[in-house]
């Protein structure tokens, strides 16, 4: 029995290389029903380029979520599943929600609606931490993206294992330059989603990891109990990058979702 291809997408920062283990253990044995595997680099990471487009042609600008998703969409398959992950994630709860009939279903790593804390979200980051890393950003691009991966499994069981995939990946299609950063970091601090969950209607796997340090579990969680067809699934003792650090619990929940 065939099926639409499962696309994934990756987070700041990073690249399509990053989904290398997880891509060759999925195809050892095929997911059922089978599907094909593609990746994408989002604009600007990797060898993609990232047309002006994106951000209005205001270099100091930010990303606008509607047209980097509908860049996207162009490169997608009529139908697909989608998986995300960070950033990654937020791109695909959005394409999922202005155009739902392209997505049969949807998985989000370490996702969250609203990356900043609010009133009304308090499992956001806090603007004054967002503030020092756009400055740290600026200052020192390099350093602060080397200190971000070193974030994203701290506290995690295999957390050596998982760096290095990290830093493999980021070597392996080269460096995301300065200003892509800080346009789709600007993304991540400013976007709140939450308005648009109600359009999305695949059916959706939200998984987190236990100690993640940049997407809190309950940010995840949340966003699970606001959507209108979401399971949640938290990885224990993972961080940022379960798929890197526990690779098998990833691939039994994905597997067991995409079957059902």
């Amino acid at each position: 029995m065939s099926a639409a291809p499962l696309v994934m997408l990756h987070g700041w920062a990073l690249n399509l290389r990053v989904f290398d283990d997880l891509v060759e253990r999925l195809r050892t044995e095929p997911l059922a029903p089978y599907r094909d595997i593609l990746r994408l680099d989002l604009p600007g990471h990797g060898r993609a380029a990232e047309p002006a487009s994106l951000y209005g042609g205001d270099a100091e600008g930010a990303w606008d979520i509607d047209a980097v998703a509908r860049h996207l969409l162009a490169q997608l398959p009529p139908r697909c599943a989608l998986l995300g992950w960070s950033l990654g994630a937020k791109l695909a709860l959005h394409i999922a929600a202005i155009e739902p009939a392209r997505i049969e279903r949807l998985a989000l790593l370490c996702a969250t609606p609203r990356f900043a804390q609010a009133d009304d979200w308090p499992h956001g980051t806090p603007a004054h931490v967002l503030s020092a890393f756009a400055q740290h950003l600026q200052r020192d691009y390099r350093r602060t993206v080397r200190e971000f991966l070193e974030l994203q499994v701290r506290g995690s069981a295999n957390a050596d294992t998982a760096l290095a995939a990290l830093q493999s990946a980021l070597l392996a299609q080269g460096e995301c330059p300065p200003e892509v950063l800080q346009r789709s970091a600007r993304l991540l601090h400013a976007v709140d989603q939450r308005p648009r969950l109600g359009d999305v209607r695949a059916p959706t796997l939200v998984i987190a990891g236990e100690y993640d340090r940049l997407v809190h579990p309950r940010a995840s969680q949340a966003l699970a109990e606001l959507l209108p067809d979401a399971r949640f699934v938290q990885i224990a003792k993972a961080g940022h990058a379960p798929f890197l650090s526990h690779p098998i619990e990833v691939i039994a929940a994905l597997r067991a979702f995409l079957k059902s």
